[in-house]
């Protein structure tokens, strides 16, 4: 790890009675790079509830495009699977889709400004509850009502965020678990991406492009992590996917107009326009109680394998920036609250096509907000960047060096000391059977009785750290799963959440 030039780091104390302003030094000053970017870092002093203003508590560089860029294509990506995935069993248009996907995208970059760029600098950006996807058509099935659903999980999740339970579970959460974790997402998701890249180019005749684009990218990844640049990745395997796939002969032309989506919420929640479903009920309240419950549990996992990256990629002494879980957790519970008011189809979660990429470029979050929200604004008014961000060259390539390979990496970085691959193969292991919430949340109740991973670590914690809280988190995730039939080969314990 690089550190700054002997003699310019001040004292943690003295540094901490200088202002940001006062201790910035420009790049000319630094030896490499990296050493200016690790020092701005250990240098900023983000401030909660408070103001936070460019270039008096923090700059904009160049690296800060690059978790931006990918940001946004993620995010046209996420909150365009989550409407689809709404809107195809309630019979509503692909029109409905793009509309609803540019309304999000000016919808999130208030938000994105106000909490992550300006008040609270250390909460990661509000992104998209991923894997809740898989649980949509499920919710549509038993006449789930989508404002009714995001209002709970805004509502849980606040409650989650200022009883501090998100950090407290992350507390609880081993390196094992955590990096157990990281793998299967990073494994499985790399699988899919490339699975749907095939798929596509199947589709067309023209398989051989998939596998000419992914080698390109394997190549380009080892040659960028060769001369440390691996946070160029994200741009440059966006560009070698698009032009080797177009060059190749794929077919892509851009025909999303430049344009304004209908930001009156009163058109997205009226019985014979948007949605068409009209407001909620009471029993649209109960019906996606269960599901709720289950999206904020899923958090956990999620927030903390963010956090944990960041950490790993971060240098010494940068506490200060790091995300923190409560305020993420808070700033999402918000921004879900007034986007399903408003009529978005989105789910709020940590936005991690943001963070991990963020992490490696050794930038804080706020600077890379603002050029996120500026990004999604672009892309939601002029149309044709969602064209480009969804094909799937582009759009694939991006998530597997992006996302998945640095949160692959991660977790084997995190098993290599200690013992902690066995609570890491089960974390695998169960989340194969189930989800990676069932298998985090029983992993983390075997890893803290200390059957498993190190029993050191196990016969320090309390009671309550031990299996109180572990089990209670394990029973009410798999009961919850129980009831929606989410466990394999189990009918769901209520059945009208299948009909």
């Amino acid at each position: 790890m690089q550190t700054t030039p002997p003699g310019d780091a001040p004292s943690n104390t003295h540094k901490d009675a200088q202002s940001y302003e006062q201790l910035h030094k420009p790049s000319s000053e630094f030896n490499t790079r990296d050493e200016y970017l690790e020092h701005e870092l250990q240098i900023m002093q983000p401030k909660r509830w408070r103001p936070n203003l460019p270039f008096r508590d923090y700059r904009f560089e160049f690296e800060d495009t690059i978790p931006a860029m990918a940001g946004t294509i993620g995010k046209v990506v996420m909150v365009g699977a989550i409407a689809a995935t709404f809107a195809a069993p309630l019979g509503l248009s692909d029109a409905f889709v793009l509309e609803n996907v540019r309304y999000e995208l000016l919808i999130v970059s208030i938000f994105i400004i106000l909490f992550s760029g300006f008040i609270l600098p250390t909460a990661n950006l509000a992104g998209t509850h991923g894997p809740l996807i898989p649980l949509i058509p499920i919710v549509v099935a038993a006449g789930g009502h989508p404002m009714a659903f995001g209002l709970l999980i805004g509502a849980f999740g606040f409650i989650l965020a200022i009883t501090k339970g998100g950090s407290m579970l992350a507390r609880l959460t081993s390196k094992g678990v955590c990096g157990g974790l990281l793998i299967y997402l990073g494994f499985i998701g790399t699988i899919s991406q490339v699975k749907k890249l095939f798929a596509w180019a199947e589709a067309i005749d023209m398989a051989h492009i998939a596998f000419i684009v992914i080698l390109a990218t394997i190549l380009l990844y080892a040659l960028l992590e060769h001369f440390k640049k691996r946070w160029l990745a994200v741009p440059l395997s966006c560009l070698i996917g698009g032009v080797v796939a177009f060059a190749l002969g794929a077919p892509f032309e851009f025909h999303t107009a430049p344009g304004l989506p209908n930001m009156n919420p009163a058109y997205w929640w009226g019985e014979n326009t948007g949605w068409m479903l009209g407001l909620p009920t009471l029993e649209s309240f109960v019906v996606v109680l269960p599901f709720a419950v289950l999206a904020v549990a899923m958090w956990s996992p999620d927030f903390l394998g963010h956090q944990v990256f960041q950490k790993i990629s971060y240098p010494q002494r940068t506490e200060k920036v790091q995300m923190n879980i409560d305020d993420t957790m808070l700033s999402a519970s918000v921004r879900q609250t007034f986007g399903s008011l408003a009529g978005g189809a989105n789910f709020a979660s940590s936005w991690g096509t943001y963070i991990v990429p963020a992490a490696i470029a050794k930038r804080p979050i706020p600077a890379g907000a603002i050029l996120t929200a500026l990004f999604c604004i672009i892309a939601g008014l002029w149309g044709y960047p969602m064209d480009l961000a969804i094909w799937q060259p582009v759009l694939c390539v991006a998530l597997i060096v992006g996302v998945f390979i640095p949160l692959l990496e991660a977790g084997m970085e995190m098993t290599r000391e200690g013992k902690t691959t066995q609570s890491a193969a089960i974390v695998v292991f169960a989340s194969t059977l189930v989800n990676p919430a069932f298998g985090w949340s029983l992993t983390m109740l075997l890893d803290n009785l200390g059957l498993i991973g190190c029993k050191e670590r196990s016969a320090e914690l309390t009671k309550m750290s031990r299996w109180v809280i572990p089990l209670i988190m394990f029973v009410l995730l798999t009961t919850v799963m129980a009831i929606v039939g989410m466990l394999p080969g189990i009918p769901a314990l209520m059945a009208d959440f299948r009909h």
